[in-house]
């Protein structure tokens, strides 16, 4: 079953912007402007929504919901309730403290992992849709509460390494939606993106 949606998980507003908790949002922006894409704020999901026609006869839909990360699964489940998407029709792209920064990883079930917006998924949408798991890791310094962690901003050396790993990361989103979740498990899990 092909991938119809793909949702990048963030807090909205100028504070959380350059957050780690942000990453797939920056990540989802930057896949948007890449292929031209403009978003429009769709108050009945409580989400920016950009369409893409991906391919002859396919067409995506982006999406960044508005309801703060820990809410995310309730504008899912509500796009995908209205173009009667299965879980297995969703990708969601998101920040993962237990993957090293820089580095990607596609898995398509699992537990939330201590992630509050996946949890919220996982809740109102159900298992089974693809996850692109982008590398926040590790946290430092180790005590730091993981609230703080993950609301923290990137240092200017991080940023500058999401700069560069960007290209990476949208290469690996658009062979999950050429190819799949196997594909992308096959080649992305085990390469070394340097």
């Amino acid at each position: 079953m092909s991938i119809s949606l793909v949702v990048g998980l963030g807090n909205p507003g100028r504070d959380y912007a350059h957050t780690r908790h942000n990453l797939g949002w920056i990540v989802l922006e930057a896949l948007a402007k890449k292929h031209g894409l403009s978003w429009k704020t769709q108050s009945t999901f409580d989400a920016e929504i950009a369409r893409w026609d991906f391919a002859p006869g396919r067409m995506l839909w982006l999406a960044k919901p508005l309801t703060f990360m820990n809410d995310s699964g309730t504008s899912v489940a509500a796009l995908a309730r209205f173009y009667k998407l299965a879980p297995a029709s969703v990708a969601v792209v998101y920040d993962d403290i237990n993957i090293d920064l820089g580095l990607v990883k596609v898995s398509v079930t699992g537990s939330a992992g201590g992630h509050n917006g996946v949890a919220s998924v996982l809740e109102h949408l159900g298992d089974g849709f693809a996850r692109y798991r982008l590398g926040i890791g590790p946290k430092l310094p180790p005590q730091m509460d993981l609230k703080d962690f993950v609301l923290g901003k990137f240092t200017p050396d991080q940023l500058t390494l999401i700069d560069q790993k960007i290209t990476h990361h949208l290469q690996g989103l658009e062979l999950l939606l050429t190819h799949g979740s196997d594909h992308a498990m096959n080649q992305l899990n085990r390469r070394d993106p340097s």
